[in-house]
């Protein structure tokens, strides 16, 4: 007892740093440069993967950029998307048919457990690999934050809340909505399809049976109908694959914005932006070209940028919260 009241000051003292520093880790924030001290080579190591990835693919950077909204919009940016050693697990629900790029994140997973044991999150990895891809299609850079943790729980149903292709453009401003995204960020997000290609799986409704009487989507520009029914065509092979951008689909630009004004936007979620006049003046201020000096495309570019590091902060669990998960997948419920 001698022992303990000479020293209480400091015992006190040791538990509420202890404390603080639980509380500290418990509410921790995302920030550039989480692994500097760490595992500095996180960053190049992830980007490496990437790059080499692209070259053999040349649609995984639209993948890659894919997989990390899909992540985030469901249970937030926790890596959740990647665990499939469960029944029921979320990567299987309808709205993530044609993920792709798992591998290529279980091979940075890999090398990065090598270096840095315990470490880098998957959903780190899934949230740095998106923006390499963004660049590597031309896009501009932009700092990813870290210090994600990932998720334990990998759940179908909660994959519900995804926007779908077919969803009206209230419907798709709700889902963006509660999620804490704007107007704006719903567009600036759906340019992410200005690279990459969709399945034909997605278009049926908005090709062949829009109003349920056979017919199509009247805003689908007459010239650009018959080659998207020619691609798709009723009953036919709903995994053949479409340029979402025809003119620039490997090019990160903003071509995708020209195409939803002009009626070429392939998917009708993308079409359906120029029905609502808050995201069609969205739309819109990134065609302003009567302005001469004014650089839309740079301007989309950043603001990709900046609505990409909105997502990427979306519901993540970090300090104390989720783990760091040894391998990409890992049991969930």
């Amino acid at each position: 007892m001698a022992f303990f009241n000479k020293n209480s000051k400091s015992f006190i003292k040791l538990i509420s740093i202890i404390y603080f520093l639980q509380i500290t880790a418990l509410n921790g924030q995302l920030r550039v440069g989480f692994y500097s001290e760490r595992c500095h080579n996180a960053e190049s190591i992830v980007s490496t993967v990437v790059k080499e990835a692209s070259q053999r693919e040349p649609r995984m950077p639209a993948m890659l950029l894919r997989l990390h909204f899909h992540d985030c919009f469901v249970q937030g940016c926790d890596g959740s998307i990647l665990i499939d050693n469960v029944k029921e697990a979320e990567r299987n629900a309808f709205g993530h048919e044609g993920l792709g790029g798992f591998a290529e994140i279980q091979k940075a997973k890999t090398q990065l457990e090598t270096q840095c044991p315990a470490v880098v999150s998957c959903a780190d990895i899934v949230a740095l690999a998106a923006r390499d891809a963004v660049v590597l299609a031309g896009g501009a850079f932009y700092e990813v934050e870290t210090g994600r943790r990932d998720g334990r729980v990998s759940d179908l149903s909660f994959a519900e809340q995804m926007p779908d292709v077919d969803d009206s453009i209230e419907v798709l401003k709700q889902k963006f909505k509660t999620k804490g995204f704007t107007e704006k960020d719903l567009v600036i997000l759906s340019g992410a399809h200005t690279i990459g290609t969709t399945a034909c799986f997605f278009m049926p409704k908005r090709l062949h049976n829009f109003t349920g009487k056979s017919d199509a989507d009247p805003s689908i520009n007459p010239k650009f109908l018959p080659e998207l029914r020619s691609k798709c065509p009723k009953n036919g092979d709903v995994n053949v694959r479409i340029s979402l951008d025809n003119l620039s689909e490997k090019k990160f630009d903003d071509q995708i914005m020209h195409n939803i004004k002009n009626g070429f936007a392939v998917i009708a979620s993308d079409a359906r932006l120029y029905d609502d006049n808050i995201t069609r003046a969205v739309v819109n201020s990134y065609l302003q070209t009567e302005i001469s000096d004014l650089n839309t495309s740079s301007s989309f570019e950043k603001d990709f940028g900046l609505a990409m590091v909105k997502l990427g902060r979306l519901e993540v669990k970090t300090g104390l919260l989720g783990e760091i998960r040894k391998v990409k997948v890992k049991k969930g419920r």
